[in-house]
């Protein structure tokens, strides 16, 4: 039977491609008709990405993957002043190589039987990739690996762009966005569109979504009823497609047994897990406050501790080679008996454990449908993306996370350093049986048909 042939083309970005490549999974799960092709391009800055990748794309057999040649990275100044915009820039450059990949071998056939190309699915940051599906004659459609919430904002820019014609500012007033119940403050709107060529690179994502046969969102009605309505009832967008949650298994580890089996020695909903994305992390300011407040708590805590990425240089976040040097002085002995400080962390395996009963997180979409999908509540500690205007929706919209802040952002004029006492409220109030947030969970699980 001749197969019909799925291009897909993420961007070089963990936590958008682990989602990818699940939903490839799923859909060769359900047809066996198809056949999926993963076009790979390289993070320009990132070995460490490079490498997650090249695993990821190689971890189940019926998915082929072409690694397409290097390209020039951009300057080192556009990736600082605008990460989003380089990386945009950065994947245009690959188009006429995608094109020429997908003629020349995943359409090339030995047997003269070719197989038949059904369209090209691209992450939002590949949006230009909408130029060669349109050259090929064949469909596209944008894999969204954010929320349905941020989708509309996303596109909302388009709109704005109209109306206003520059980038936000904090003094901007709310905006009117259709998947928000309640207009969206410039404060939690997400750091790139308060950059001129951040701003003009979304703008220009937005319009290219709006060109494809359909929006494929990694996010469930349940979770987002609102934003989900929004999106389908409007006649002016394509079709969209909710095909969440999509939860990546977690890789192997050489600290991951280590971590469990400190887990399991806790007693049941006992422990407040402190982790912040691949990218997240603070200096040694901040990181001296989170202990005072976990200290003073008396809460037992699991806490993934990583050194942040740069703000002036494209230096990616990576593991400290010691705590010693960055946590207050007795505060590891102190805290021996109710605490644990890692790198990298399960967080998968975590969060599904039965001893975890809060998270403090960086409001990741994968982190936050994890940390939802497994009944943990969230304290809110966005730091970049588009996580400030998901922390906003998960405690202004959905009432499913405890604020610490909505709006916390890292710049380069200053830390920001959030006070131990915030901080300690936050996990007093999150860790409080009878918080209103753990209530809402309950009824949400029911509502997604969770036990």
């Amino acid at each position: 039977m001749k197969k019909a042939e799925l291009l897909f083309v993420p961007a070089p970005l963990v936590g958008h491609i682990v989602s990818m490549v699940e939903l490839a999974k799923l859909l060769l799960d359900r047809d066996d008709r198809l056949s999926i092709t993963v076009l790979v391009i390289k993070h320009p800055a990132d070995p460490i990405a490079n490498t997650v990748v090249q695993s990821v794309v190689s971890s189940d057999a019926r998915i082929r993957h072409l690694n397409l040649p290097e390209m020039e990275p951009p300057p080192e100044e556009m990736a600082v002043k605008s990460p989003e915009n380089c990386m945009g820039t950065y994947i245009k450059s690959y188009r006429s190589h995608a094109k020429h990949a997908i003629v020349n071998t995943v359409l090339s056939s030995d047997s003269g039987e070719a197989p038949a190309l059904a369209g090209i699915v691209f992450d939002f940051f590949c949006s230009s990739m909408v130029d060669v599906a349109n050259d090929l004659g064949v469909p596209a459609y944008l894999f969204y690996a954010s929320g349905a919430g941020f989708l509309g904002a996303h596109l909302y820019y388009t709109i704005r762009e109209i109306l206003v014609g520059r980038e936000y500012t904090l003094l901007d007033p709310d905006s009117v966005v259709s998947t928000f119940a309640t207009p969206v403050p410039a404060r939690v709107m997400p750091t790139v569109v308060f950059n001129d060529d951040g701003y003009r690179s979304f703008v220009e994502h937005g319009r290219k979504f709006r060109e494809t046969k359909g929006m494929i969102v990694n996010t469930f009605a349940e979770m987002e009823p609102f934003a989900v309505k929004a999106l389908e009832s409007d006649p002016d967008l394509p079709p969209v497609y909710t095909v969440g949650p999509l939860l990546a298994p977690q890789k192997e580890h050489a600290g991951k047994e280590e971590i469990i089996n400190w887990l399991s020695e806790q007693p049941p909903s006992s422990v407040v897990f402190l982790c912040f994305g691949s990218q997240g992390g603070f200096e040694a300011p901040q990181i001296h406050q989170i202990a005072t407040a976990l200290e003073r708590s008396g809460r037992r805590f699991l806490w993934s501790i990583r050194r942040p990425c740069s703000l002036t240089s494209s230096e990616r976040a990576s593991d400290f080679t010691s705590f010693d040097t960055i946590l207050p002085p007795g505060f590891a002995e102190r805290t021996r008996n109710r605490g644990k400080v890692c790198g990298w962390a399960p967080q998968v395996e975590v969060l599904a454990h039965r001893a975890t009963a809060a998270f403090v997180s960086h409001c990741g979409w994968n982190s936050t449908l994890e940390s939802m999908w497994h009944g943990v509540p969230m304290v809110t500690w966005p730091i970049y993306a588009e996580q400030q205007t998901n922390a906003f929706q998960l405690v202004k919209e959905l009432g499913l996370a405890v604020e610490l802040r909505v709006d916390y952002r890292r710049t380069q004029d200053s830390e920001n350093v959030v006070m131990a006492e915030e901080i300690e409220k936050a996990i007093q109030s999150v860790m409080e049986a009878e918080n209103p947030v753990r209530k809402e969970l309950k009824r949400w699980e029911r509502r997604a048909g969770r036990r």
